[in-house]
């Protein structure tokens, strides 16, 4: 019996012939297809002498590459270099941080409606974001711990770290972020102002027919495709509830504790006619859970005309988040929407907010936990990447990924698909990648190259 997990080798340096990162190339291919690069390059005009060996748009896409199979600083654009047959010219990482250097604002607002353009181009070709259901768009903040005093605007959270506090609004429907707020540590979760600076951002990434009528001083006459956004309670406040109904979105927002909520909880408790059973995400009822529209029982002049209170109880159970009403047998959740409906289904679509959690994983899984520059700018710039290498792997899970690899997360998608092993043959004047035989998702990536293929 062989214990050894591992067969004796003679390790030597100097192979031939083997394309590492298949996957990633795909990948690069896929972004290339979309004009990725060029829109890039399109807002990064070059006023240095000469012409730049590396174009700037190019840079970023390889970066983003780089983020997506799992790198964390600009030091890692190295593993690319070493890949000249898949990823041509590579620039080093003094080329790779001398290019966020160069990045202002103005040009970072300009890169992010370029991303637009091909935002809307992937929305037109995915099914996901079909349909006459609204737009749902979700808001939330993060904390991103950074372990260093020489960061600009880095400062003490609230959670008693130290780091950024960044705010993000994410579209449900396919994973993407729409836009991405750099914020020092101690910046408020109920911002109002940033609150509606996200929203606007987002707004400003939705195609133009989903858009129209959604952008700040739009008549309702403009609107095609409604749209809903979802905050926590960092998101309850009069003014952002303005905010949306002026831009004609509607709202779900979790609801804070308040005399009035408690009253309307006290007295529908004991009253089981207004209590209706709570539904599960696939439409079945959830054992224990029962949700009730309290909304006559409460009136507050700050909320928008049309505002709908609904609760949900269920059982209490070990370490059950605080409620909004003190009980022993049940924990009491609500929000308020001026969505209209059944109340079990607002609650089915409220409580989807938690999608918010994955998104988040997944760009902490993807660079966002690095900050690797001391200027806030440069880091602003940094989170802008991290959400272009982010939003670039949705698309491609979308457009060119099939069955459970579309929801597939960053680590499985690395150890399946990017970094796919493969030989590297020349042949007629062509470059022949050959992926390793027996690979577990071989068919998986050749039907990528292919889908690709047909993007015209």
């Amino acid at each position: 019996m062989n214990a050894n997990s591992t067969r004796r080798v003679v390790v030597e340096p100097g192979g031939t012939g083997v394309a590492a990162h298949v996957g990633l190339h795909a990948l690069g291919t896929f972004a290339d297809r979309l004009g990725l690069g060029d829109s890039l390059s399109s807002c990064l005009p070059w006023a240095g002498p000469g012409i730049p060996l590396h174009d700037r748009g190019k840079v970023l896409v390889q970066i983003a590459l780089v983020l997506a199979g799992g790198g964390e600083s600009c030091l890692d654009i190295e593993f690319l270099r070493t890949g000249d047959d898949l990823f041509g010219a590579v620039p080093s990482d003094t080329t790779v941080a001398r290019t966020f250097h160069e990045i202002t604002s103005a040009r970072r607002a300009a890169l992010v409606g370029a991303v637009a353009q091909v935002r809307a181009e992937v929305w037109r070709r995915s099914q996901a974001t079909k349909g006459k259901d609204p737009v749902v768009l979700d808001i939330d903040a993060s904390l991103v711990e950074i372990h260093s005093e020489n960061k600009e605007q880095a400062a003490p959270t609230y959670k008693g770290g130290y780091g950024f506090h960044p705010m993000f609004c994410f579209a449900d429907a396919t994973g993407e972020t729409l836009s991405a707020l750099l914020r020092p540590g101690n910046a408020g979760a109920n911002t109002v102002a940033d609150h509606i600076s996200v929203l606007d951002s987002a707004i400003t990434q939705l195609p133009g027919d989903v858009a129209a009528g959604h952008r700040a001083g739009d008549g309702r006459e403009l609107v095609e495709k409604a749209v809903v956004v979802r905050a926590d309670s960092a998101g309850c406040t009069e003014d952002f509830l303005k905010a949306c109904r002026e831009r004609h979105v509607g709202f779900y927002v979790s609801a804070r504790s308040n005399a009035q909520i408690t009253a309307a909880i006290f007295d529908a408790i004991g009253i089981e006619e207004v209590w209706l059973p709570a539904l599960a995400q696939d439409g079945e009822a959830k054992d224990g859970a029962a949700v009730a529209e309290l909304t006559s029982l409460i009136e507050d002049r700050k909320l928008p005309e049309g505002t709908r209170l609904i609760v949900r109880r269920e059982p209490l159970h070990p370490g059950a988040q605080r409620s909004l009403f003190p009980s022993l047998d049940y924990r009491y959740w609500g929000f308020y929407t001026d969505q209209d409906g059944d109340p079990r289904d607002l609650d089915v679509t409220m409580r989807a907010h938690a999608h918010v959690e994955q998104h988040i994983c997944r760009l902490k899984d993807s660079g966002l936990t690095r900050f690797p520059f001391t200027s806030f700018e440069d880091n602003a710039t940094w989170l802008m990447v991290v959400v272009l290498a982010a939003d670039l792997v949705r698309w491609f899970q979308l457009l060119c990924l099939p069955g459970v690899w579309r929801d597939a997360k960053p680590k499985a998608l690395r150890w399946g698909i990017f970094h796919a092993p493969g030989r590297l043959v020349h042949s007629a004047r062509r470059r022949i990648v050959r992926i390793i035989e027996n690979w577990p998702t071989t068919d998986v990536l050749a039907d990528a190259y292919r889908r690709v293929e047909l993007i015209t």
